[in-house]
C-alpha cells in the first residue's frame, strides 16, 4: 500500500494497487443470491386423508401452503411399487406353499350336554348349548328369532334381541376364527356351511 499527500482540502487518501479480477476502488463483485433448491419426494396415499397420521397430515398441509404461495412445483410420477423379493428355490425342489388355516372342530356330546373344541371342553350355559344343538340338528334351515325363542326358550314372550345376545355370546366362546352361525339378514340365523361340527347322540 502506498500513501501520497493530497491538497489541504481533500486531506490524506489511500490508494490500493489493482488486483486482477477485482474491480477498481476496492469494490467487490456481488455474489450470486440464488436460493437453494430442495427436492422433496412424497409418497402419501391421498384416497382418504382421515387415515393419515398427524405427522403425515402436517407434512401434506405444509406442501400445500408452499404450492399456494408459488414456492414449489409438483412433478408427478408413477406410484411407488414395493420391491418384490423372489424366493430362490434349489434345483429339484418345489416352492413351499403357504399352509391354509385349519378351522377348529366342535364335537357335541348330546347325552352329557358338553361340547369339545379340538378336544378341549368348551363351557356353555344351558341356553347356549340348546341354541347350538338346535342349529346343528337342522343344519340347512333358516330360523327366525321368534322360531328360536319358541324352540330353545320355550316361549315367545321374551324380546327377540335375546336371541341376538345369545348368538353373540356363543360366537365369542367358540371363537371368532370358527365359522358357526350365519346371519341371514332380514330373516334370522342358520348353521354356517363351513362349520365343522359333529354330533354324538349317545355321548
Amino acid at each position: 500500500m502506498s500513501v501520497s499527500p493530497a491538497s489541504s482540502r481533500a486531506g490524506w487518501h489511500t490508494s490500493q494497487p489493482a488486483v486482477p479480477g477485482r474491480p477498481p476502488g476496492g469494490q467487490r463483485r456481488p455474489t450470486s443470491t440464488a436460493a437453494p433448491v430442495i427436492t422433496v419426494t412424497l409418497s402419501i396415499p391421498l384416497a382418504s386423508e382421515e387415515s393419515l397420521t398427524p405427522a403425515a397430515r402436517q407434512l401434506l398441509e405444509a406442501a400445500r401452503e408452499l404450492l399456494e404461495h408459488g414456492e414449489g412445483t409438483i412433478i408427478s410420477g408413477g406410484p411407488v411399487v414395493p420391491e418384490r423379493r423372489t424366493e430362490v428355490v434349489p434345483a429339484g425342489r418345489t416352492p413351499a406353499r403357504p399352509l391354509a388355516p385349519t378351522i377348529p372342530s366342535l364335537h357335541i356330546l348330546a347325552s352329557s350336554r358338553s361340547v369339545l373344541r379340538d378336544g378341549e371342553p368348551l363351557p356353555l350355559t344351558r341356553l347356549e348349548f340348546d341354541l347350538l344343538l338346535h342349529l346343528v340338528v337342522h343344519p340347512r334351515r333358516v330360523f327366525t328369532r321368534l322360531q328360536l325363542l319358541n324352540a330353545v326358550w320355550g316361549y315367545e314372550h321374551a324380546g327377540v334381541r335375546t336371541v341376538d345376545v345369545h348368538v353373540r355370546r356363543l360366537r365369542g366362546k367358540v371363537g371368532v376364527d370358527v365359522p358357526l352361525v350365519t346371519t341371514v339378514y332380514g330373516v334370522g340365523y342358520r348353521l354356517a356351511d363351513e362349520a365343522r361340527v359333529t354330533l354324538d347322540q349317545t355321548g
